[in-house]
């Protein structure tokens, strides 16, 4: 498909996102080129934006979070109708190692993620593998599809099928920004016992009782770990969706025997844990979570659709592409009001 598009890319880390009129990408063997119709944006882009995480190269077009329309589908793709209503998942799948083998697609060894390894979904066209694709049911807006593969699906995975929550279970969720919200959400809706939001911002506190929290602990007031075996005698199990050092060895502090920290925060500081004997005498664990596989993606969205999961107060705002950086400065905030924005390219 000939032509030029919108995307947002970034050139160097440090410096605002710029605005740039690219070729619209042609769909290789296995994919699909989409109409983007939303984009969501989150604390990784922010991550990327100032240099925290690494991207592959630059400039790249930022963007993990697409959803959309097919648009044109490449040689040796069958059952992508052009205007079917899709969501993308953030990271491809090889679908022959052994993690996909085993349906861990979500920690493919060849997996390459959406706005940092290669070009997003911030532009009006992404082309993407069609087998990451995802249909939208009826009764989900692009929007809601959109953060549903990350901002959504990202804390299912930790919780339910990484934690394995149980119904009667505590749980304290260290971090109250777009994925800690949905964690407080969806640890009610699994029906946990009591459940504990901690940050540092007093409105993201606020908000994480609204979402469902029966209490909210201000890190910067009060050492979390303590406050939570006060109140409740410790977690079962403790979300981290920071990736902080102080709030990873709170979360594994917090928990009460044979409890289970759950780590989905990124970062790339290092971490003092408490001593082995913390975890050995008691059982407890400490366990990595990264995104989700296309089941877990589906699964939310069936949710979603049947009125089981409400989504209607997960998209804080909805902006045009060329809002991009301001959408950043918005998750940048200090004690921001914001769970997820999304860019609508045509907007």
């Amino acid at each position: 498909m000939a032509g030029t598009m919108l995307a947002a890319r970034l050139h160097e880390p440090g410096k605002p996102l710029s605005l740039d009129q690219v070729p619209i990408p042609e769909p290789g063997h296995g994919q699909v080129l989409v109409k983007v119709h939303a984009c969501g944006v989150c604390g990784s882009d922010v991550h990327f934006v100032e240099g925290h995480s690494p991207v592959a190269r630059t400039p790249i077009t930022l963007g993990h979070e697409p959803a959309g329309v097919v648009h044109q589908a490449g040689p040796g793709v069958e059952g992508a109708a052009p205007g079917q209503r899709v969501a993308v998942r953030p990271g491809t799948r090889c679908g022959e190692c052994e993690p996909c083998s085993l349906g861990r697609d979500n920690i493919c060894e060849q997996s390459q993620v959406l706005g940092m390894h290669v070009d997003g979904g911030l532009a009006e066209y992404v082309a993407v593998p069609a087998q990451d694709l995802i249909p939208i049911p009826e009764g989900v807006s692009f929007a809601q599809a959109a953060i549903a593969g990350d901002a959504i699906a990202t804390p299912y995975h930790a919780l339910i099928e990484r934690g394995q929550l149980r119904a009667g279970e505590t749980v304290a969720v260290f971090g109250c920004g777009g994925l800690g919200i949905h964690a407080i959400r969806l640890a009610r809706l699994a029906g946990a016992a009591t459940v504990v939001a901690v940050d540092v911002q007093p409105g993201a506190l606020e908000r994480a009782k609204r979402a469902g929290a029966d209490l909210g602990i201000n890190a910067a007031e009060e050492r979390p770990s303590r406050a939570i075996r006060r109140a409740i005698g410790g977690a079962d199990l403790a979300v981290e969706c920071v990736g902080h050092p102080d709030s990873i060895a709170e979360a594994a502090r917090s928990l009460k025997r044979g409890g289970r920290a759950v780590i989905v925060g990124m970062g790339d500081q290092p971490i003092a844990l408490p001593p082995p004997n913390a975890f050995t005498w008691s059982e407890n664990a400490l366990i990595g979570s990264f995104g989700s596989s296309a089941g877990t993606v589906r699964r939310i969205l069936a949710m979603a659709a049947a009125g089981r999961l409400d989504l209607s107060e997960s998209v804080s705002a909805v902006l045009p592409l060329g809002d991009v950086n301001r959408a950043l400065d918005m998750l940048r905030a200090p004690g921001r009001e914001v769970v997820r924005v999304v860019i609508e390219p045509g907007r």
